[in-house]
């Protein structure tokens, strides 16, 4: 018995979810949603189950964003998306892995929500405009223009330097050692005088930074100060977080944060640290992602 084409494309499905949302559990959610519908359809009527598939997320994954919008507009602090414990092999996938970090993510979160619909399926998935375009219901040559805005608008904003592995993998090593060490010259060494520090504690976490730290003196003093004010120790561990090399922050056995990073030149130039305890929600197992 063949299986479902919603089950043989759940990777996909979910991370075109992701991709739309930053939020694991608001992409589940619209799965759950895209089911239904689909089981609804007379499938054999479907010509091509997978573009049907992910028209019906798209969908789905654009009204609850409309909704989340209005509700990040009363977030506490910093809003950053929910990281995801990913596989090695993600890393293989380069511009899946590009576009899965916390980085680009944060920067789509800056577009609006067709912009980002079009981003994603065309830059991330290679949809064609027609598909698009039923998706989100425009024309075609809409979706064209939209997609060329936003294309400028990310382009103006990711970050310019692409990272050798092996270099942010020995960067990622260095800040670990630091960090578990207590060594504030070798957390200076590794950090770019002007890096920006942004943390998600979602007015949950006491001490969490609610606006970005600026500067290596500064986030050296945040985090030693913050390190002695716990009552038992922090311990760093690298993970894999959104496709790159990342850091998972435990105190007492217990997930407190994720941290991704990002490099340029051997320097540790922006941290993104998440802490609110309803986003470490999907840091106990692997996220199945496909393209």
């Amino acid at each position: 018995m063949s299986t479902d084409p919603f089950v043989r494309h759940r990777g996909l499905l979910f991370t075109v979810a992701y991709e739309m949302l930053g939020s694991a559990a608001d992409a589940e959610d619209v799965l759950q949603e895209s089911w239904i519908r689909w089981a609804g359809v007379d499938h054999s009527g479907v010509r091509d189950p997978r573009a049907y598939l992910v028209r019906i997320v798209t969908r789905q994954a654009l009204n609850h964003l409309r909704t989340v919008s209005r509700r990040r507009e009363d977030y506490v602090g910093e809003w950053l998306p929910e990281p995801l414990l990913t596989s090695p092999d993600v890393a293989d996938d380069v511009e899946l892995a590009e576009n899965l970090s916390m980085a680009m993510l944060t920067v789509l979160e800056t577009l609006g929500p067709t912009e980002r619909a079009v981003f994603v399926l065309r830059e991330v998935f290679d949809l064609p405009y027609d598909e698009i375009a039923e998706a989100v219901g425009k024309t075609p040559a809409a979706v064209r223009q939209i997609g060329h805005r936003a294309r400028d608008h990310v382009a103006a904003r990711r970050p310019r330097v692409r990272v050798d592995p092996t270099e942010q993998e020995q960067v990622v090593e260095r800040f670990i050692a630091a960090f578990n060490t207590g060594d504030l010259q070798s957390l200076m060494d590794v950090l770019a005088p002007d890096v920006v520090a942004v943390a998600d504690g979602g007015g949950q976490v006491r001490g969490a930074a609610r606006r970005p730290i600026v500067g290596a003196k500064k986030l050296a003093a945040y985090l030693a100060g913050g390190l002695a004010k716990l009552e038992v120790r922090a311990v760093a561990t690298r993970a894999w977080v959104n496709g790159e090399p990342g850091v998972l922050i435990e105190v007492d056995g217990q997930v407190a944060a994720a941290v991704s990073l990002t490099i340029e030149h051997g320097k540790i130039t922006r941290t993104y640290s998440v802490a609110n305890p309803q986003k470490l929600a999907w840091l106990d197992t692997e996220a199945l992602l496909a393209r």
